[in-house]
């Protein structure tokens, strides 16, 4: 059949052939674009309103107006013309479009040979299953494979590429007149027969000597696409013939599937990601999982295997598991859905936290190299040389991230390998990955590909030799980072380490296995130590501490450097003890000792400052004074010069527990003027926190009580936003529950308190800080019972102060009994109310903590001021509070008592 052609200035359009050509030019223009305009050079002189163009061009689907609006762009960009003076298409305010120029009709300049249909006898393979999550990614390569003419979709064995491929062919079936010839690879190994059987699977004959000359002349001028599928065995062969088509025709476009690109000329490369599945740290119910790609694939694919399944919230976070562990490859995770019939979903993700052993079903009727994740695993292998096998074996022992120089210290063997090489070919082939956004660039392998590899190494009898090669590496560089963070903090990039955390995990499950060595885990475990605090990874820490200390005591004779660093860290003023070890103020305690046996000034000011905070804690300010006066009499002998400025902040937050405001004021505000933080960043490693944010939580609160609630409000406001920016969660943690809460709280702004008590409370569950969470539901509870709900806030505040209790933390009792004293009034039960006052003054009394004082006593005036034969009793209360508060400089509680001895000496209104 003659085609009928468009033409229309030096433009000529076959809508039959989908072609447009400038002179004898074949012009590139995308499939929407060119289908815009088809409809309107056929209806020229037509105003078509948009909503019609749209319904016509993105036929049952919905699309914004701006789309349109591109495409036309793109229409006119192509045909040359402007929006300000349109030769060919105009825009009709309010009504739509309109093509303006000149048609005649003409037969089309391709001839009936060249319009043979070429791969139209063989259907495109059927997909099993709906896709899921590749819906953008189809879109996007909808829009670019008729304009990029050779496109490889390149990505690992199971990952999901011939499925796309066979998705975009049919969405594209219209586009291509001269037919979609589909072509598995996988059935082949000799190269030579490789174009012939390109021609036979797409139902063409060749006759001549030269079959890739041939296969050219025939598929020129058609359009036509070819997709290659499954091409990593025979990359070399198909490569040469996918470039000489391209070369060698016009209008033909080559779709090919591989694990490593074809590396040709005018080739695009698009590797497709795995599907998106939830982090290790979000906490997620069953809606908020479903949101993710790899979800929504298992939970399909269960249901269709066991006969109809819903995610439960229960669930959600055991099947988030599975698809992270799986790496969200498509076809992992379809196999691990086809064994929940017989494991259920808990037993599915046991057995992947063990290995991957139960991948090993899949459907008959899938391809050979995918019916189990081993056979896709051993076709991906089998394509390796010996040293490429022999180096993924080794690239095994690195857990999640490495850096190349790290891969060099660790492969090695009897010849010598280039291991660069071998890197740069596995990351082609898609077995490594590559992350060249980061400097030095990051490898990883994939979980999967991992197990695989750690059986090839453990069966290689090299794994112990290389397991030693890896930690030796990972101790030398935490060591020496260690030894730059006493020096220079800014040459050590948390961010980088951060990334080796996982290494370091894996050398100290080595060094502390039955064939490591102790030793090195030991010296491992205490280079580390400011870097897990650094990233306030402190459970892990404290735990490898309480391993390495178990080591040493073991030994005869223990290195006290050694000793006194992880009795130090395991000192650590923390949220939670490790049973059976010395935790606290015993662990301090024996770092004092040592480090005053060996005459270290630095580890003697750390345990005084750990003791001081353990004393502040337990709510006996009068022995954290004397801790801290002895810190700052040491300090003298510091070599950081910085060091008695934190001793002046350690007794102005002293003098503030002890009902010194000024003097508190005075020390802080002196601190902040002249506090210089070390260039290391070491007062962050030696002492916790960010110093100038711990001294602004002290500054908060005394401005607040000197009654300048306002610059107090300020305050919490700016030194919230700065500790975020630092991004260190322990000193947010603790700007949140001893400032900026409490603070706002006593200010009276509820919604400044809401907000901080809620990121207090996300940030303590997240880290597991038990102590700080127990603060937040104080916290809560307090907001409960100032907004009506003092049943549930008194509940939730009695509960919290069990935990405290429990744990030994007396720090902010005071408080939280006020708090709870108030809640039980509300709710008409005064007696228990003034008994939790009493109590808390009588404590006060004892341990010298005097700053809240005030508050106490107003609160037990206001309770019997509501009993008429208890007014004076009440009266001599707000008296006596404001003398105190007056006496401590704390002027916003003199103020709240004079207004409620006003209250009470205000006559009875009478009616």
């Amino acid at each position: 059949m003659i085609s009928a052609a468009l033409s229309f200035g030096s433009f000529t359009l076959v809508p039959a052939e989908r072609l447009l050509l400038l002179g004898d030019q074949r012009l590139r223009i995308g499939s929407r674009a060119l289908d815009i305009l088809i409809v309107l050079a056929s209806r020229a002189g037509e105003v078509i309103s948009k909503d019609e163009l749209v319904s016509l061009v993105w036929r049952n689907t919905f699309v914004e107006e701006n789309n349109l609006r591109v495409h036309i762009a793109s229409l006119r960009k192509i045909l040359g013309e402007s929006s300000d003076a349109p030769q060919y298409i105009s825009n009709v305010p309010g009504r739509g479009y309109c093509f303006v120029a000149a048609i005649s009709h003409k037969t089309s300049p391709v001839t009936p040979d060249e319009q043979l249909t070429f791969g139209g006898k063989l259907p495109l393979p059927r997909l099993a299953n709906r896709i899921i999550g590749r819906e953008a990614m189809l879109d996007l390569l909808e829009r670019q494979l008729p304009e990029q003419r050779l496109l490889t979709l390149v990505g690992p064995g199971g990952i999901g590429k011939t499925t796309v491929a066979i998705a975009l062919a049919d969405r594209l079936k219209d586009h291509y007149p001269g037919g979609i010839a589909f072509v598995d690879l996988a059935g082949i190994s000799n190269g030579a027969l490789l174009t012939a059987f390109i021609a036979t699977k797409a139902g063409g004959v060749l006759t001549s000597s030269d079959p890739l000359a041939e296969l050219a002349r025939q598929l020129n001028h058609r359009s036509v696409l070819l997709v290659l599928d499954c091409c990593e065995h025979m990359i070399d062969e198909v490569a040469v013939v996918a470039e000489t088509l391209i070369a060698e025709t016009q209008q033909l476009t080559i779709l090919a599937t591989s694990r490593e690109p074809l590396r040709i000329q005018a080739e695009w490369v698009l590797r497709l990601p795995p599907l998106d599945c939830p982090s290790a740290n979000e906490v997620i119910d069953g809606p908020a999982a479903l949101r993710f790609a790899a979800v929504q694939l298992f939970v399909e694919r269960v249901s269709a295997s066991v006969g109809g399944y819903v995610l439960s919230d229960r669930e959600a976070s055991v099947v988030g598991e599975i698809c992270r562990r799986l790496d969200g490859i498509v076809l992992a995770i379809e196999l691990a859905a086809g064994r929940v019939d017989a494991f259920g979903i808990a037993g599915v993700a046991e057995s992947l936290r063990n290995n991957f052993d139960i991948l090993t079903r899949g459907r008959r009727t899938a391809l050979p190299r995918h019916q189990t994740l081993r056979a896709t695993l051993d076709w991906s292998y089998s394509l390796l040389s010996s040293t490429q096998q022999f180096v993924l074996a080794q690239l095994s022992l690195f857990n999640q991230e490495f850096t190349l120089k790290a891969a060099q210290a660790v492969i090695a063997g009897e010849a010598a390998i280039d291991v660069e090489g071998s890197i740069v070919d596995l990351v082609a082939k898609s077995l490594v990955v590559a992350d060249r956004s980061a400097h030095p660039v990051r490898y990883r392998l994939l979980d999967m590909t991992r197990a695989y590899a750690a059986e090839k190494l453990s069966a290689s009898g090299f794994e112990n030799e290389a397991s030693h090669r890896h930690a030796t590496h990972y101790c030398a560089l935490f060591d020496d980072a260690a030894r730059q963070w006493q020096v220079a903090q800014e040459a050590v990039s948390l961010e980088i380490y951060s990334r080796d955390i996982g290494n370091l995990r894996a050398a100290l499950d080595w060094c502390f296995s039955p064939t490591g060595e102790s030793a090195m885990g030991v010296a491992m475990t205490v280079a580390a130590i400011p870097f897990w605090y650094q990233l306030s990874l402190v459970d892990e820490c404290l735990s490898r501490v309480q391993q390495a200390l178990d080591t040493l005591e073991r030994q005869p004779e223990a290195d006290p450097q050694s000793l006194m660093r992880l009795h130090a860290a395991l000192g650590f003023p923390r949220m939670r003890a490790i049973s059976g070890r010395p935790s606290g103020a015993k662990g301090w305690t024996r770092a004092l000792e040592i480090a005053r046996k060996v005459d270290d000034v630095d580890f003697q000011l750390r345990a005084l400052w750990a003791l001081w905070v353990d004393r502040t804690n337990s709510g006996e300010p009068r022995a954290g004074l004397e801790m801290a006066a002895a810190f700052r009499v040491l300090s003298e002998r510091s070599s950081n010069a910085a060091d008695w400025l934190i001793g002046e902040r350690m007794k102005a937050r002293s003098l503030h527990l002890l009902g010194d405001q000024a003097g508190a004021e005075d020390r802080v505000q002196r601190m902040l003027a002249a506090y210089q933080a070390p260039a290391n960043g070491s007062h962050l490693a030696r002492f916790q926190y960010e110093q100038r944010i711990t001294a602004r939580i002290t500054l908060a609160r005394v401005l607040w009580l000197r009654g300048k609630t306002e610059e107090a409000l300020r305050e919490i406001d700016n030194m919230v936003e700065t500790a975020l920016a630092a991004g260190h969660n322990l000193t947010i943690c603790h700007a949140l529950s001893d400032a900026a809460c409490p603070v706002s709280l006593m200010a009276g702004d509820l919604p400044r308190a809401e907000r901080y008590t809620e990121m207090l409370h996300r940030r303590t569950r997240d880290h597991a800080l038990d102590v700080w969470h127990s603060y937040a539901e104080c916290f809560e509870g307090d907001i409960l019972i100032r907004t009506g709900e003092a049943a549930t806030g008194v509940t939730l505040v009695r509960e919290a102060l069990d935990r405290l209790d429990r744990a030994g933390f007396y720090l902010y009792h005071t408080v939280f009994h006020s708090i709870l004293a108030s809640g039980l009034t509300t709710l008409g039960q005064e007696p228990e109310a003034m008994a939790l006052l009493d109590g808390a003054l009588s404590r006060c009394e004892n341990s010298g903590e005097a700053w809240y004082c005030a508050e106490l006593i107003r609160q037990k005036g206001e309770i019997l001021a509501g009993q008429s034969s208890r007014l004076s009793d009440a009266r001599a209360l707000f008296e006596r509070s404001m003398a105190i508060a007056r006496d401590q400089g704390a002027t916003i509680l003199e103020q709240r008592s004079a207004d409620s001895l006003a209250t009470l000496s205000r006559p009875a209104s009478t009616f």
